[in-house]
């Protein structure tokens, strides 16, 4: 079976704990996929995601989550909308 992506492009998401250091990462941790990449040699899909002012990076699926909206917002804004 063909892993498929849970996200889609220009759809936001966090990084769980993230594994980079506070230089690199994200100031508000909010990132927009940029790209959809093929599974790795784990099996596991993979994104290209930009986060503001932390450039451009690669991350697993079990990496990220979507975002989740502030409160009062509407649910359009956890997908980038």
């Amino acid at each position: 079976m063909t892993p498929t992506h849970k996200y889609a492009v220009d759809q936001h998401v966090r990084l769980h704990a993230s594994r980079f250091s506070h230089v690199r990462a994200s100031e508000s941790g909010i990132y927009r996929v940029t790209r959809l990449m093929p599974f790795d040699e784990r099996g596991e899909v993979s994104y290209r995601v930009a986060g503001t002012g932390s450039g451009e990076r690669a991350v697993r699926e079990s990496e990220i989550e979507m975002r989740v909206p502030a409160p009062g917002a509407s649910p359009a804004t956890a997908l980038g909308a």
